[in-house]
């Protein structure tokens, strides 16, 4: 996929307010089946629970690295949707708070950017299974927002 046509699908997306296509635009969503519910005021990221995303079967818990993945995939596509920008923005950093085990259930995630400018935006992200009061990790993370132009070839 190129970056031109990367950047049709995101404003496509947003333009139709299609979700779903969304987190297609990303080949690692679409292996972890992360998915996009709006509600009123915010939209959350799922994802599903599969057996092969455990990482420690004895207990068991959700591998820590799939996660991370949620999410600073959660804080993307926050970004994606509220930034009008048509790409990816860059991570800068993350840090993750990993809080309790993430049980064999589906998982929840959803970001806020708590402070947004022209090149450089933060945001906060939570991620729970059951309770929403009861996250099981949170993360801060950085972002670099990159122009969405695409250059001419040369």
């Amino acid at each position: 996929m190129t970056l031109a046509s990367l950047a049709e699908r995101i404003a496509a997306a947003r333009a139709s307010g299609d979700l779903a296509s969304l987190t297609q635009t990303t080949p690692y969503t679409q292996f972890l089946g992360i998915t996009l519910e709006r509600t009123d005021d915010e939209f959350i990221c799922r994802l599903p629970y599969r057996a092969d995303l455990i990482g420690n079967p004895l207990l068991p818990a959700l591998h820590g690295g799939v996660i991370g993945a949620l999410l600073e995939s959660a804080a993307i596509f926050h970004l994606l949707w509220t930034a009008g920008s048509n790409a990816i923005p860059k991570t800068i950093n993350l840090s993750i708070d990993y809080l309790r085990p993430g049980r064999p259930l589906d998982t929840f995630a959803r970001g806020v950017a708590t402070k947004q400018g022209r090149r450089v935006a933060n945001v906060r992200v939570e991620a729970w299974q059951e309770a929403r009061d009861r996250p099981i990790a949170a993360a801060h993370c950085h972002f670099l927002l990159v122009d969405d132009r695409v250059p001419p070839p040369r």
